[in-house]
């Protein structure tokens, strides 16, 4: 506790603001338990930014930690590129702090004698991956935490090719940041290098969008649409971006249509969770839709529920959607004939293996990556020979074509629709089309299981959690043996029958996937933005019929059922 009240005092010193060191004194003067929280440790700025609960405090999202990332952003970029003049597009969503926070970062910047291309107001993230490239900036910056709770925000850095940033980027980065004292930052902003941004940008990606999420096919008017943004951002593209690529049927849930960081009707403004689309799902219900569009507060993630065989809307998972959007669009490419052998997908180690298996049956390679979407865009700029088809991932992500380099809830919702018009005008259903991709390959069914474990106390339980399966290894999955380890900490995939060990190529992460000799897989991985550790399990069984899906699905769901009783 002493240690922890050295630090908080030094944000006494004159080098921090009156309101912040009231706040700070009263809570040393009340000895306040929150004290410990804020200050046992330093708000890390990692390979993807940082994310963390709005207040003073050294573990806290404030002007302060805000201002020493970016700070140490404008000695990195001004090392890197000397004598270049400098730019950087900033963007934010709908949380409360998230306008205050960017116009800190916009100071900072200035303040180094860097150009700022700020948005006018809240945009979707993708949006602002695309104005990088399209506005030619050396970085981009948005502040959002995606679908936290409403007292956390978040700071994301993008290079100058619209994706975030990786090696070598991102380590000499938070090099930079370390090295600084918050006396270090500079906060003098020079108000003529920063340009208010909105329309010709929205105007832009609008087209951008439908150029690469349109496809041709009949039935846009003959589908039913919900579409809800949830209080965040999207609201201001998906509507229109929908009315653009000819949809005149869209229900927009209004109660959620308006962007509000307290995220008033819902526990968790989270597409992955069946609770945040309740709201849509009833107006799809009322209205008789075919589908359900629902995207996260940053418009990166997003949710889809459509009619399965009996008529009932069903929220469909990440690696479901995913899997329907690589096959139709590599469809696409072999109908217009343009698969030569020089294309690929993105996915990554968590995610369905059905995405592989799909797109190996046209003749197309599958690129995986460790977890995010930064690894995607990465794979697009290691490798420009190739054509980008598409990526995703299993937490609700998806990305269409190259021409922005994240997540893309936008592009993904219209593709959606284009899947859904397409199957209808055809006599099927964007869900039957799923089962059909069942029959051909396997039918895939995965679970994913979050345990949050808060403060000093949960990191140790995670930190011993994963050290408890990685030394000492499951021998059995549900009465599977476990063949292969892979140990992305170690770079090691080893055989644990016969004991052979391959190297991965992949950078390291702290993630462990077993696989049974049936291709059962479970995954550990700890997050690293939330206190959670993640387990991903994915199973598989063929399908003969579409008849037999709703047995062949009970008989999976047990399945992940007995898994999860064995591990927990």
């Amino acid at each position: 506790m002493e240690e922890i009240l050295v630090k908080a005092n030094q944000w006494l010193s004159d080098s921090f603001d009156a309101e912040t060191k009231k706040e700070i004194q009263q809570l040393i003067d009340s000895q306040s338990e929150d004290i410990s929280d804020r200050f046992y440790k330093d708000l890390e700025f990692g390979t993807g930014g940082m994310r963390g609960i709005v207040g003073s405090g050294t573990n806290r999202i404030n002007k302060y930690t805000i201002g020493k990332a970016t700070q140490g952003l404008c000695n990195y970029l001004i090392k890197e590129k000397p004598g270049k003049e400098l730019k950087v597009a900033i963007g934010y969503d709908c949380r409360h702090d998230s306008k205050w926070l960017s116009k800190v970062v916009a100071d900072v910047l200035s303040a180094n004698n860097i150009k700022v291309v700020l948005f006018e107001d809240l945009r979707p993230t993708p949006e602002l991956s695309f104005a990088v490239n399209y506005l030619k900036c050396d970085v981009g910056i948005v502040l959002t935490a995606s679908h936290n709770p409403p007292e956390y925000n978040g700071y994301k850095v993008y290079w100058s090719d619209g994706g975030q940033i990786v090696p070598p980027q991102d380590k000499g980065i938070i090099s930079e940041v370390n090295s600084l004292e918050y006396s270090n930052i500079n906060f003098n902003a020079k108000e003529e290098l920063v340009t208010v941004i909105g329309q010709e940008v929205d105007e832009a990606f609008w087209k951008a969008s439908i150029k690469n999420g349109a496809f041709n096919v009949d039935g846009r008017k003959d589908l039913k649409i919900v579409f809800t943004s949830l209080h965040g951002t999207s609201i201001t593209l998906i509507p229109e971006v929908l009315k653009r690529a000819g949809y005149t049927n869209v229900h927009i849930v209004e109660e959620q249509a308006e962007p509000d960081g307290s995220f008033p009707t819902v526990k968790s403004p989270n597409p992955e969770e069946p609770e945040a689309l309740k709201m849509a799902v009833d107006l799809a219900n009322a209205t008789n839709a075919d589908i359900v569009l629902g995207t996260d507060p940053d418009s990166d993630r997003i949710g889809i529920a459509v009619r399965d065989m009996e008529g009932n809307m069903k929220l469909l998972n990440g690696n479901q959607t995913m899997s329907l959007m690589t096959d139709f669009l590599i469809n696409d490419w072999k109908k217009n004939d343009k698969l030569n052998g020089k294309q690929f997908i993105g996915s990554t180690i968590v995610s369905t293996n059905l995405v592989n298996e799909i797109a190996d049956s046209y003749g197309v390679e599958t690129k995986v990556g460790l977890t995010g979407f930064k690894w995607i865009a990465k794979m697009i700029k290691d490798f420009p020979e190739l054509d980008f088809i598409g990526g995703g991932e299993e937490s609700f992500g998806y990305m269409v074509g190259d021409f922005v380099r994240d997540k893309d809830a936008v592009t993904s919702a219209l593709l959606a629709c284009e899947i859904a018009a397409d199957a209808k005008s055809k006599g099927s259903s964007f869900y039957k089309e799923l089962l059909n991709l069942y029959t051909r390959h396997n039918f895939y069914k995965e679970h994913l299981v979050s345990l949050v474990k808060k403060g000093m106390d949960g990191a140790t339980q995670i930190q011993q959690m994963m050290s408890d399966l990685r030394n000492n290894p499951l021998s059995t999955i549900d009465g599977e043996t476990v063949k292969f380890l892979y140990d992305y900490n170690t770079s090691i995939q080893k055989d644990l029958l016969t004991g052979e060990e391959i190297k991965i190529d992949i950078p390291k992460s702290n993630v462990l996937i077993y696989e049974t000799e049936n291709g059962t897989k479970v995954a550990a991985r700890p997050s690293g933005t939330e206190p959670k550790i993640k387990f991903y399990i994915s199973t598989n069984t063929s399908l003969d019929s579409i008849d037999n899906a709703s047995t062949v699905e009970e008989q999976l769901d047990s399945k992940i059922q007995r898994i999860i009783n064995e591990l927990f």
